[in-house]
């Protein structure tokens, strides 16, 4: 993870992943929308829907730059419409937007940041690189892996048992905490705290 931003790269937006009806809120596919409810507390913001592009939205400011905080209305598996409409319209390229999303791969309670790369098999992703390009930073939050590929969709689209949802939840909080390390582009620091307090440091 060697990549690093100049100025005009920094993060600029922030899209947390999901599903928007009601009987997926709960799922381990929405856990993108958990993690940025969370970081509209921290930073006070209030989302707005925006039906041309299909979502809500907000902003907080962060040494004199908007950071744009975004909900997509689509499926899951749309999220490239929404993401293409917000980087068109606000002319913001892909590169800075922090993608949040489930990820099978990594386990329960442990999230990676990542830059670039393939889907993973998750559709959210599939449709953003299809919409646009792989080169986005992705913010990987781990809720396991069932143990067999053809249990995979349900498991995704069913709820985490009460002691992972807890342990899903209280690992955002050190990455809320940390949060201004990942918008002033300190990707490794940020990174290594997280490690830090997975060893207990």
């Amino acid at each position: 993870m060697s990549k690093t931003l100049n100025d005009e790269e920094q993060i600029k937006v922030i899209v947390g992943l999901g599903n928007p009806s009601k009987e997926f809120l709960k799922t381990r596919h929405n856990v993108g929308y958990w993690f940025l409810e969370q970081l509209l507390d921290k930073f006070e913001v209030e989302l707005k829907t925006d039906k041309k592009l299909n979502c809500e939205i907000g902003y907080f400011e962060f040494e004199n730059d908007k950071i744009f905080l975004v909900k997509p209305l689509t499926f899951i598996n749309d999220s490239g419409i929404v993401v293409r409409a917000v980087s068109d319209y606000y002319k913001i390229d892909i590169e800075s937007f922090l993608i949040v999303h489930d990820d099978i791969d990594v386990t329960v309670g442990t999230n990676k940041l990542k830059f670039k790369g393939g889907h993973g098999g998750h559709n959210g992703l599939r449709d953003i690189i299809n919409h646009k390009n792989d080169s986005f930073w992705r913010l990987r939050i781990g809720v396991g892996h069932p143990g067999e590929k053809s249990l995979v969709h349900n498991y995704v689209l069913s709820a985490p048992t009460n002691s992972e949802k807890e342990i899903i939840l209280n690992s955002f909080e050190d990455i809320h905490n940390n949060f201004a390390l990942i918008l002033k582009n300190k990707f490794e620091d940020f990174m290594n705290i997280l490690h830090r307090k997975k060893d207990g440091v």
